[in-house]
């Protein structure tokens, strides 16, 4: 399945340090099972979002997989993306970008023409094939509807899809320059977060975390003296306090790093997609 991670700083602009399918073993034989595209998602001082993507597989260009990507930024947001919707182009590849805000989502929506009919004016704002841009789109219309309250997008979006499209998961992350919000919906895949004071449990490391055979992996020398919180499809250390999501729960991250929650979704998927259903599009999520 896709992979999705996300830190905040806060309004505390910090020093990170990330590869993108760097594994310990065979980076090709990694790559061959995540093959579709990586991306990573910052802001520079002056907000402008700064997204650097290949829709390529680590194995036919080893230089960015492997190529350590150092930023300074406030939130991050990484992908690793294993095609459902959309071919191996730069405009399907996640994180996407709109007014100034950067998405990456997991899971499958299907029938895109009632979407993009409920999008409306907003369906420019969607340059790719995929569910997840259309998705996005729906929560920046909805997000406009309700003056800019992202959380109230999210919400409405999602609740939106989850009652009428068939779907598998829409578990996402969702950054602005000093927030950070994320969705998991329904149970289908794990999303997992962890407040991560100053120096860890210890008190006195820096971040090194690593998903499983090192899909994503960041280091951030400044988090040995500064605290953050930080989102991952998987665990990514040994830390005790990573906890999951609820189904449903959408999560927000503001400048300060106060975290509140919120069930925003309380009913199962009106229609439930199964890997059955998905056909050729299963490998994608499968959680291996």
């Amino acid at each position: 399945m896709c992979r999705l991670f996300g830190l905040s700083g806060g309004s505390q602009r910090i020093r990170a340090t990330f590869w993108l399918l760097k594994a310990p073993d065979s980076l090709a034989a990694q790559s061959r099972r995540e093959p579709d595209g990586t991306g990573l998602g910052t802001f520079d001082a002056d907000v402008t979002p700064r997204v650097d993507k290949a829709p390529i597989a680590a194995y036919q260009d080893q230089q960015f997989a492997q190529e350590a990507k150092e930023r300074v930024s406030s939130t991050f947001i990484a992908h690793i993306r294993y095609a459902s919707t959309g071919g191996l182009r730069p405009e399907n590849t996640h994180p996407f970008q709109q007014r100034g805000r950067l998405f990456a989502h997991n899971g499958v929506i299907t029938d895109l023409p009632r979407l993009e009919a409920e999008l409306g004016d907003y369906l420019p704002l969607v340059q790719g094939e995929t569910d997840s841009e259309r998705f996005f789109a729906l929560i920046t219309r909805h997000t406009d509807d309700h003056g800019g309250n992202i959380t109230a997008g999210i919400t409405n979006a999602a609740r939106w899809i989850a009652a009428n499209l068939p779907i598998y998961a829409i578990n996402l992350i969702l950054t602005t320059p000093d927030e950070l919000f994320a969705l998991r919906y329904p149970d289908t895949h794990d999303l997992l977060v962890l407040q991560r004071p100053a120096g860890g449990p210890h008190r006195h490391r820096h971040l090194d975390q690593a998903s499983a055979a090192g899909r994503v992996r960041v280091r951030s020398a400044t988090l040995a003296t500064t605290p953050a919180v930080v989102l991952a499809s998987e665990r990514m250390d040994d830390n005790p306090n990573w906890r999951s999501l609820q189904p449903g729960e959408l999560l927000h991250v503001n400048r300060d790093l106060t975290v509140t929650t919120t069930i925003a979704i309380d009913q199962p998927p009106a229609h439930q997609l199964t890997l059955t259903d998905l056909g050729q599009g299963a490998p994608s999520q499968r959680q291996a």
